[in-house]
């Protein structure tokens, strides 16, 4: 059996199986993204809930995983080389489970770069101005009197949906045919601003057919639902 107590973390989220990958997550846009990557790969796994309310990612086990004290994080038991290899930062795990699996990924050279590219067109703008959207729509933000910066991150929302929406036109998925990891970056965000965030309205999401679309064909898959929903919040 693999050994992971060189790992601190483990001491406050102890291994159960350690000879699977561990995943320290939480449901959150940036966390599905790769309970739903492992869901739809197979690879088996062991999730681990890391409460905000209680403040886990700022515990010292946390940050000796992710210094950066943000989830998701990894630790694959079953690394390069046989060894075992902690990661954070979702679009670099999601790169990781890729490669490792042969799945989700273009075999070819260019269409693996050209889902990079629409991996950091996520990571650099999709994600943080839909999270802004949310802290300034239905958070703390919402009390500010100041609404520019409110209008800032609508307009720039709106206009990142209005690329991606043209660029699937014609177009079952980001890569076209084949589902990627470009898919699983980017439309948990998606869901997560008409839903959670409440914004659809305020960002015109109406206009994006395209977008809706592709978003009701991600939703339909079994191992979307699943991933969606690990590691389960406690009751």
């Amino acid at each position: 059996m693999t050994d992971l107590s060189a790992y601190a973390i483990t001491r406050k989220w102890p291994a159960s199986q350690p000879d699977r990958l561990q995943l320290y997550s939480l449901p959150t846009p940036n966390g599905v993204k790769v309970s739903i990557a492992l869901e739809e790969t197979g690879l088996p796994y062991e999730p681990h809930l890391v409460r905000f309310d209680t403040n886990d990612q700022l515990s010292p086990e946390f940050l000796s995983l992710n210094p950066n004290n943000k989830i998701p994080a990894i630790i694959d038991p079953h690394g390069p080389g046989g060894r075992p290899l902690a990661l954070f930062e979702s679009g670099a795990i999601l790169v990781y489970l890729a490669g490792k699996t042969g799945r989700l990924m273009p075999a070819d050279d260019a269409g693996r770069y050209e889902t990079l590219q629409w991996v950091m067109f996520q990571m650099g703008g999709i994600g943080p101005m839909f999270g802004q959207v949310g802290f300034f729509h239905k958070f703390a933000g919402k009390a500010y009197e100041d609404k520019r910066p409110l209008e800032r991150y609508v307009g720039e929302s709106r206009r990142l949906l209005q690329v991606l929406d043209r660029h699937l036109e014609g177009k079952a998925w980001i890569m076209g045919d084949e589902y990627t990891i470009a898919d699983i970056a980017s439309f948990p965000w998606i869901n997560n601003l008409v839903g959670f965030y409440e914004a659809g309205d305020l960002v015109g999401f109406g206009d994006f057919a395209n977008v809706r679309r592709v978003l009701a064909a991600f939703l339909a898959r079994p191992a979307v639902q699943r991933g969606l929903k690990i590691p389960a919040r406690p009751a």
